[in-house]
């Protein structure tokens, strides 16, 4: 049987901001989503949390393009998620907390080049230029999603939300509104997005020298078959034999326990580890999971330029009583 190719994922500071800009496909964590397409973008009820309906935050992307596939040479998944510890306490595979989309491009497209995009700093940052798609699309300066509504004293601060249009205004708009014709140059913290990285993506490294899980597991069933055909009463039964039947206590033990070692020998990779990076703890509740498995249509089927929805499971440290 083929082994299977893993990849593991690393968060990392950016050196660079340039880095994380849609045109070079990044992977990353935070901050405001680098979108793909910019045609179809997922409006605000989509991003609207299905628990609270509070505006869900961008919290990660990962740029996972089909070669083989023309209408997939550019694909990228995004991830979103409510900042509302609360609404991750609902049980069921796909909370309302959590939402992610998938989108496509052919490598011939209205938007980024044929060539692979280019290794240097570009010669200007242009002011805001995440808070505008190439297109003209407008987005908003809270959480850069879909802009659809606007300010009706400037006309050019733009927002997905009444919710993120209040953020704004009492976080500095309100007195810079009307002080000239742009702008602000800098964007003020507006406590809602995510803390930002690149996701660095190596792959997995394999140590031949080790027994392999099948054989691991062949020798556990003969322990186990050993010890379960003793005709002596429990009480009775020798040490060895008491260690084999001990190695066997349930079979989540036993998963978690292979978990845990297959991400021993590389700990900082991306999950669950992700949470710390967030920095969501507090004193009270905190956003919490266990991990986050995305699905996605095995033929990464075409709905021309518009994100689709894929499928998120939320699997918890363990079951709420």
């Amino acid at each position: 049987m083929a082994s299977r190719r893993v990849e593991l994922g690393f968060a990392e500071e950016a050196a660079e901001a340039w880095r994380l800009r849609s045109e070079q496909f990044p992977c990353k964590v935070g901050g405001r989503p680098a979108w793909l397409g910019e045609a179809g973008l997922p409006g605000p009820a989509e991003l609207q949390c299905g628990a609270c309906g509070e505006p869900r935050a961008f919290l990660l992307q990962l740029y996972a393009p089909r070669p083989g596939r023309p209408d997939a040479f550019h694909r990228s998944l995004f991830l979103f998620g409510c900042r509302r510890p609360a609404c991750y306490r609902l049980a069921g595979p796909s909370p309302g907390s959590l939402r992610v989309f998938r989108n496509q491009l052919p490598r011939k497209n209205d938007t980024y080049s044929y060539d692979p995009p280019r290794e240097e700093p570009p010669h200007e940052e242009p002011i805001c230029a995440n808070l505008q798609l190439k297109c003209g699309t407008k987005l908003c300066r809270v959480c850069g999603c879909l802009g659809s509504k606007t300010c009706s004293k400037c006309h050019k601060a733009h927002y997905c939300s009444k919710d993120h249009q209040v953020k704004d205004w009492k976080a500095g708009h309100k007195l810079s509104c009307l002080q000239s014709g742009e702008l602000d140059v800098v964007i003020p913290d507006h406590k809602f997005l995510f803390p930002e990285y690149e996701i660095v993506i190596e792959p997995e490294e394999t140590d031949s020298s080790n027994v392999s899980e099948t054989e691991e597991e062949d020798q556990d069933k003969k322990e186990l078959t050993s010890a379960a055909n003793t005709d002596e009463a429990p009480d009775y039964l020798d040490e060895t034999t008491l260690e084999a039947m001990a190695k066997h206590e349930t079979q989540d033990d036993k998963i978690f326990q292979k978990f845990k070692e297959k991400i021993s020998s590389e700990p900082e990779q991306i999950m669950p580890q992700l949470l710390n990076h967030l920095k969501v703890d507090s004193l009270g509740e905190s956003i919490d999971w266990g991990t986050l498995a995305i699905y996605t249509c095995a033929d990464s089927c075409n709905r021309g330029n518009h994100y689709t929805e894929e499928f998120v499971w939320k699997q918890d440290i363990s079951s709420t009583i």
